[in-house]
C-alpha cells in the first residue's frame, strides 16, 4: 500500500519533480530560521555537506512533529566553492557579486534529502554535483541578470540551470535532480524499500 509523503519544502521545483514521478505529495514548509540553525554549524567547521543534512533533518523533523504517522521528506542544498559557502542572493547586487565570484571557478552544489517519520530520522542522503561556469564578463553579467530578473534570487548560486542560467556554464558534472536540489533516484529508491511507493 503506498502513501502520500509530505514534502517539508515550499520549493514548487521539488514538489513537481515528486508529481512527475508519479509521487503523491502534500508541500508543507517548515518555519525555520536556516541561518540561525546554521551559525553554530559553521562555528563548529561542519563542511557544506553536513549543513545541508543538518538543515534538512531540521525541516523534516519539524514538519514530522506536526503530523504524526506521516512520512517526511526534508530537503537543503548548499553551495561551496572551497571553504566558501553561499546563501540566496538578497537582491539583484547580491546576485551579481554571486557570479562574479563563481565566473571562472569550479563549485558544488550539495543536495541533502532526509526521511523522517513521528520525529525520527529513518533515512539521510546527500548528492554532490560539481559545476565550472565560464569566465563571464562583468557587462554580460548585467544584461544576463535584467533577463533573468528576480528569478536570480531564488537559488543559491543565483542561477536556475534548468533555464537561461545553463548559459553561464562550460562544465557540468553530476545528475540534472541534484542540481535542482533534490536527488531523485535514491529518494525513490528508499521510498520503493519503505513500501512508500509502488516498486
Amino acid at each position: 500500500m503506498t502513501e502520500k509523503l509530505i514534502l517539508a519544502s515550499g520549493s514548487p521545483f521539488r514538489k513537481a519533480m515528486l508529481e512527475h514521478a508519479g509521487v503523491a505529495v502534500d508541500a508543507i514548509p517548515a518555519d525555520l530560521d536556516e541561518r540561525a540553525l546554521e551559525a553554530p554549524l559553521a562555528e563548529s567547521g561542519a563542511t557544506p555537506e553536513e549543513v545541508a543534512l543538518v538543515l534538512a533533518e531540521a525541516k523534516a523533523v519539524a514538519v514530522s512533529e506536526a503530523h504524526p504517522g506521516r512520512l517526511v521528506l526534508g530537503c537543503d542544498q548548499t553551495l561551496s566553492l572551497g571553504d566558501e559557502v553561499f546563501h540566496k542572493p538578497a537582491d539583484m547586487e547580491g546576485a551579481r557579486r554571486h557570479l562574479l565570484r563563481l565566473s571562472g571557478q569550479t563549485h558544488q552544489l550539495n543536495s541533502a534529502v532526509v526521511l523522517v517519520r513521528d520525529g525520527e530520522t529513518i533515512w539521510r542522503h546527500v548528492a554532490v554535483a560539481s559545476l565550472t561556469m565560464r569566465q563571464l564578463d562583468p557587462a554580460f553579467i548585467g544584461r544576463h541578470l535584467a533577463r533573468v530578473g528576480r528569478k536570480a534570487l531564488s537559488s543559491v548560486g543565483a542561477y536556475q540551470i534548468e533555464g537561461e542560467g545553463i548559459q553561464l556554464f562550460e562544465k557540468v558534472e553530476g545528475d540534472h535532480f541534484t542540481i535542482v536540489g533534490l536527488p531523485l533516484l535514491p529518494v525513490l529508491k528508499e521510498l520503493r524499500e519503505l513500501g512508500a511507493i509502488d516498486g
